[in-house]
């Protein structure tokens, strides 16, 4: 069976949004876009790319799926190659989206359901970047399995979150690990009820 892990960059207080570049998103007016920028280190990038080993598929929000692959497009580099060449699925609530880069499948409707079947019929991980709305979703449904944070030393005090309001999820410290930048890298299990 497969697995769904978030693997997302957080402040102390919880902010997600826009951690890339100063012009990543600034819905609602966010202005504090690149915040982590700073604090990237050689051991983070290690301990991501531990992770990404084996089997994945990419799992997104539509926002972030645009977004995340058009500016990767523009730019260059392995990365692009990564995200062209992984198979990604998009949760849209447009059953009609045109998803613009190879390897892309829809996925409307119950996507909480459809994750879940993903899961059941393969062995591969599903990664989850950025998708605070897809996050929260499949959240709520007790589908995540795994959360891979790197918890930035910052308080922004404004910002979208990675955890909505009213979210309960009991998880299970698996890893941790501090980085020179004071960067605490956790990856938490989801506890099943």
């Amino acid at each position: 069976m497969g697995s769904v892990i978030v693997m997302n960059w957080v402040t102390l207080d919880g902010v997600m949004q826009a951690p890339g570049r100063p012009d990543e998103d600034t819905r609602d007016g966010f202005a504090y876009g690149g915040w982590a920028a700073p604090y990237s280190d050689e051991a983070m990038v290690a301990k991501m790319g531990q992770r990404m080993g084996g089997d994945y598929a990419w799992l997104f929000g539509r926002w972030s799926y645009d977004e995340l692959l058009a500016t990767w497009n523009r730019q260059g580099g392995p990365f692009k190659d990564a995200l062209n060449n992984t198979h990604k699925y998009v949760a849209s609530s447009n059953p009609a989206a045109r998803l613009e880069w190879p390897n892309s499948t829809l996925l409307h409707d119950d996507v909480p359901a459809a994750v879940a079947e993903l899961k059941q019929r393969s062995n591969t991980s599903l990664v989850i970047m950025g998708s605070g709305v897809l996050i929260g979703s499949l959240m709520a449904a007790g589908v995540i399995d795994e959360y891979l944070l790197m918890i930035a030393p910052l308080v922004l005090g404004t910002g979208r979150r990675l955890f909505p309001k009213r979210a309960h999820a009991p998880l299970r410290l698996l890893d941790s690990v501090t980085t020179s930048k004071g960067v605490v890298i956790a990856t938490y299990q989801a506890a099943r009820r």
